[in-house]
């Protein structure tokens, strides 16, 4: 076996591996852009007077554009940056849907009522 087969039969062998400090980073940003979009969606929510169910569908629509933002972002090598698809669609989603809801009713508030 000459020595260029032997390194193309090793690299189709090749796992890819992830630094560990690294992939935190990258959740932390996956959280601090949810937040931030889920604070500015929520503004923007209250100040357009949505309220029930349309409030809660603006939410959703706010996160998929944020997830596909996300991975876009990555150049659509998501297996490059992170573990698996999840981290990037799911992770962080409740803790925006709080905070969405806080500014939510905090704009709607300040604009609609008082």
């Amino acid at each position: 076996m000459g020595a260029s087969e032997k390194k193309s039969s090793e690299a189709a062998f090749d796992v890819p591996t992830l630094n560990a400090e690294n992939l935190q980073s990258n959740m932390k940003v996956i959280y601090y852009s949810r937040t931030f979009m889920s604070i500015i969606g929520g503004i923007i929510a209250g100040i357009l007077g949505f309220t029930g169910l349309t409030g809660f569908i603006f939410y959703f629509l706010i996160m998929t554009v944020t997830s596909v933002g996300l991975i876009a972002k990555t150049g659509f090598t998501v297996y490059s940056y992170f573990d698996s698809w999840s981290q990037i669609i799911l992770d962080g989603f409740l803790g925006g849907l709080l905070s969405f809801v806080l500014f939510w009713t905090f704009a709607y508030d300040i604009v609609h009522i008082f």
